[in-house]
């Protein structure tokens, strides 16, 4: 699924400090002004919407499936469920919609800001992506299986590439229909406030918005939207996101702290009251395509990745995703995000008293950080689920705590020779509003219905009605 784009969030104030390069401001962890929360609206487009664009077509590229994907080794799945399957706790999928599907059982419509269903028709395909690796059931003719598979998944549609407004406005070519989709930092807020009322334990947002440091993201109703889950007990899991060859999204963090931003990310830089989710490759080593930032968590596996079958009433699994070059594999700091929203899952599930932030304390103090207890590439390290469920924890994170080293991983399984670099169009749904950066890396081809030719969705910026820059994600 192309990344749509991505939401467009609230400006930190710049820091009293000077600016790290000229020009630059330097910033610091944005306020929450909790007058901006909005309402719970009834979960409807905000104008008329129409389809635009065929559905998403991923692929299976390998029919043998009998070994666990590659993730699910890393993370040892098997030796947590002894412990904990997520029962009792109900995930919030904020995205692209979540297609019905024989492996996930406990489907709860929750909304649809897109077409005016019920949130389970899934058009883009990411959605049910996401899901899958949260709360997939096993089956005994493949390895695959979600993190939590008790969970119930909360299906929210939010955002698609796939619709537009009726009114939208067409280039020169009648058949050209800029590929922007619908979805707005607005709605994706709404969205968080619903599924918390609607009885939400974890929320999982894989959608990010990017944009300059200093130049301002108004995503101040975002912003309390995610406090307001915070206070309310419920845990949000928000992607890093990707970083993109053009686009907001495309200048990469390379520094360390507040002070190297380059690029601000949104909700992900709500760090007080979100788990941020860095992507890691199957050796272990940060991904290349993960947006580093003083506001990642912790890291779980983000190449490779294996779910359910997007495409509508699909029954199988996944593995790749067209792209404008032909298909490649499904990748990106989303899917990393499932699979530490399914862990949230397991924990509340094994330990129901804990508040939120007990649950993100756990998952924090129990990952394999790196060698300095914590960097802006993986945060605290690569989630450890066994521990997550077992470890008896001080009160207090000590320093043993935020400096354990990494263990080797197991060797990975042989090289698919499929191109690394070529990110999964859906791995990161963006929103419509403002600059917004894309969390995935590359879009996925949409044949665009009026149209005699199939065009990629590509990033590409436009002034909306509103006077604001948009960007498409990539």
């Amino acid at each position: 699924m192309a990344a749509v784009a991505a939401l467009a969030i609230g400006l930190a104030a710049p820091a009293a400090a000077a600016p790290a390069n000229p020009g630059r401001h330097t910033i610091g962890p944005p306020a929450v002004n909790p007058a901006l929360l909005p309402v719970d609206p009834r979960p409807v487009p905000p104008e008329p919407t129409e389809q635009r664009a065929e559905c998403a077509r991923p692929r299976l590229s390998r029919s043998d499936q009998r070994e666990p994907p590659r993730a699910q080794q890393i993370l040892d799945l098997p030796a947590a469920w002894r412990y904990s399957q997520g029962a009792g706790q109900k995930v919030a999928v904020i995205d692209t919609g979540v297609n019905r599907h024989p492996r996930l059982h406990a489907v709860q419509p929750g909304g649809d800001f897109v077409g005016g269903a019920d949130g389970t028709a899934d058009c883009d395909g990411h959605g049910t992506l996401v899901a899958g690796i949260i709360a997939s059931a096993p089956s005994p003719d493949d390895g695959f299986a979600g993190v939590a598979p008790e969970a119930t998944i909360l299906a929210v549609r939010q955002l698609s590439l796939a619709y537009e407004p009726k009114d939208r406005r067409r280039g020169p070519d009648p058949a050209a229909v800029t590929p922007t989709g619908t979805g707005t930092v607005h709605t994706l807020a709404a969205a968080v406030v619903h599924t918390v009322n609607l009885g939400a334990t974890v929320v999982n947002i894989s959608q990010v918005a990017c944009a300059t440091a200093g130049l301002g993201l108004p995503d101040g109703a975002l912003g309390a939207a995610v406090k307001y889950a915070y206070d309310r007990n419920v845990v949000v899991v928000a992607a890093a996101g990707n970083v993109t060859q053009t686009g907001p999204c495309a200048e990469r963090n390379t520094g360390s702290g507040w002070r190297a931003v380059r690029t601000v990310v949104s909700p992900a830089w709500y760090s007080r009251y979100v788990l941020t989710v860095a992507s890691v490759d199957s050796d272990g080593a940060p991904s290349e395509l993960s947006m580093p930032g003083p506001w990642v968590s912790v890291a779980a596996p983000g190449r490779s990745i294996v779910s359910l079958d997007s495409a509508p009433g699909g029954s199988g699994l996944v593995d790749s995703v067209q792209t404008r070059d032909g298909s490649g594999p499904i990748e990106g700091t989303s899917f990393a995000t499932a699979f530490v929203s399914g862990l949230a899952a397991l924990v509340r599930a094994r330990f129901p008293a804990l508040t939120a932030q007990q649950v993100m304390d756990r998952i924090t103090r129990t990952a394999h950080s790196p060698g300095t207890g914590r960097d802006d590439q993986v945060g605290h390290g690569l989630v450890d689920p066994v521990a997550a469920l077992t470890a008896e924890l001080p009160d207090r994170p000590t320093v043993a705590d935020r400096s354990r080293a990494i263990p080797a991983p197991p060797p990975p399984p042989a090289i698919d020779p499929t191109p690394r670099r070529v990110a999964t169009a859906g791995s990161i749904a963006c929103l419509l509003l403002l600059a917004l950066g894309a969390a995935a890396a590359t879009p996925l081809r949409h044949s665009r219905l009026s149209s005699r030719t199939t065009r990629d969705v590509r990033p590409r910026q436009l002034t909306g009605r509103s006077g604001q820059r948009r960007s498409g994600g990539a």
